[in-house]
């Protein structure tokens, strides 16, 4: 199989049988694909590479799709019930991601399984070959692990809408905030249907990584995985050590309530006296101007004044103490008289509370880690700090504009013609081992390249976007002026 979307094929059994009889006689002795009997070579036939797949992956199957050859209609649900019977699903389950996990990461050198723990996670839709039934249909589907989506379309013109079929979610390895350049490899996959929460899965995912050794650095997500409950992906993250980079869903953006009379804003704490303004900040505009972002850059620093400062880290509870802003010398107030004492460039509360609360009126106060543990991340939102770290939360949609083109990948509908969880998990691993390889190559490539340049005393070769300018001479219709106009006559 891996032969066959290596080729620009798609993931059929019948390009991956093409691709073994295509070898060479002495791999496909040695591979078992062709034997010598007493009148020639004999190949294996299509019919017994289909059976040699379909007993590989019975072992992991969580929930086997029979062959309904021969049978009635009428029989299908009793023949799938059949081939389900004696199968414990969560066992096959395990096994199906332990090989799945063994795969991806078989196609990651040993020189950057350690270089960065940092990750892009992120899920699209992908479609089945298999087509749903109507509903008043009791029959199953002819992909029964199948279920109906909702896939939200980037591309210009395109709309969202409805699917049948699977989400396909990929953890890909970026560079850490200070660290060196490293492959935007894959290290993980997660293929579940619809009706199985994609943040869930994708954070058991990443605490199987994490329990096989590697130290989850920053998990990069959009809001997608930050809106959902805390219990199920941002608590048992930050468990596991990872740092949480999210963007915000709208409804989780701005002031939320209260908490020993302290403000609960984006993940932070603030003081009751923050603007209004301060507090309503949202993230910075796409394509905003050089002035924009001077502009919400020191609004966002403003605002990074009003927030209560940690006094300690949080122990093994999650408890964590915190004092007012104006105890540690960020803005003046009136309640805190020591901080009348720093200059008129702090920011100044005017009007202090007559009936302080106890964030205000005690030394430090104690946040349990209930508060905020839904939106509470590693910067603060949205800060220049937040857009910087979140930015590389695009190679996981370079991963997946590499799987889709037809040039590496090709993943469409249709791509893949097999039914059930087990087999389109198997052949999305093995197109992602593709594209690692490749990824791999081209990395090291440009990195001999610069390493050759540099030995040679020239500067590293940049990269440059096309852009078009406003001033650029706009098309017409009309030929281009002739330089020696012809002479009449």
């Amino acid at each position: 199989m891996l032969l066959a979307i290596d080729d620009h094929h798609p993931a059929h059994l019948v390009a991956a049988h093409r691709a073994l009889t295509s070898l060479t006689v002495a791999d496909q002795l040695r591979l078992g694909v062709a034997v010598v009997e007493d009148d020639g070579l004999h190949a294996v036939s299509y019919r017994q590479f289909a059976d040699t797949h379909q007993v590989m992956t019975r072992c992991i199957d969580p929930s086997p799709v029979p062959s309904f050859r021969g049978v009635e209609e009428e029989g299908r649900a009793a023949h799938l019930a059949a081939a389900r019977a004696g199968v414990d699903p969560e066992a096959t389950r395990a096994r199906l991601w332990q090989v799945a996990d063994a795969l991806v990461e078989a196609s990651v050198p040993e020189a950057y399984k350690s270089a960065s723990g940092s990750l892009a996670v992120d899920w699209t839709d992908h479609e089945t070959f298999s087509r749903p039934r109507a509903k008043e249909d009791p029959q199953p589907s002819n992909d029964p692990d199948a279920s109906w989506g909702h896939a939200k379309r980037n591309a210009p013109g395109a709309k969202d809408g409805p699917f049948f079929g699977y989400y396909a979610q990929v953890a890909t390895m970026v560079r850490s905030e200070r660290g060196e350049e490293v492959p935007e490899l894959i290290r993980r996959i997660v293929f579940e249907a619809p009706r199985v929460d994609p943040p869930q899965a994708m954070a058991q995912t990443l605490l199987r990584l994490n329990a096989s050794g590697v130290a989850l650095g920053d998990v990069l997500s959009d809001c997608g995985y930050s809106n959902r409950e805390p219990e199920t992906f941002a608590v048992p993250l930050r468990a596991a050590g990872a740092a949480l980079v999210m963007d915000l869903h709208p409804n989780d953006r701005g002031p939320r309530g209260t908490f020993e009379g302290a403000v609960l804003a984006n993940g932070c704490c603030y003081c009751p006296a923050t603007p209004k303004t301060l507090l309503g900040l949202g993230p910075l505009e796409r394509g905003a101007s050089p002035q924009k972002t001077t502009e919400h850059d020191a609004s966002s620093a403003e605002l990074a004044r009003y927030k209560l400062s940690p006094l300690t880290s949080p122990d093994q509870d999650g408890y964590q103490r915190f004092v007012c802003p104006a105890a540690a010398g960020k803005l003046r107030c009136a309640s805190k008289p020591a901080s009348l004492s720093l200059s008129n460039e702090h920011p100044s509360v005017l009007f202090a509370p007559e009936a302080p609360p106890r964030c205000c009126s005690q030394q430090s106060i104690t946040l349990p880690p209930q508060v905020n543990a839904k939106t509470a991340q590693k910067h603060d939102y949205p800060s220049k700090a937040f857009r910087l770290s979140y930015a590389r939360r695009t190679a996981a949609e370079r991963s997946y504009a590499t799987l889709a083109d037809p040039a590496t990948g090709g993943i469409r509908r249709g791509w893949s013609r097999l039914m059930g969880l087990a087999k389109n998990t198997l052949l999305y691993a093995l197109c992602v081992i593709v594209r690692n390889v490749r990824i791999t190559e081209s990395y090291e490539k440009r990195k001999a390249e610069e390493a050759r340049r540099s030995a040679m005393g020239l500067a590293p070769r940049k990269r440059r976007r096309r852009r078009r300018h406003e001033h650029a001479t706009p098309a017409t219709s009309e030929p281009p002026p002739q330089e020696h106009p012809a002479v009449p006559g």
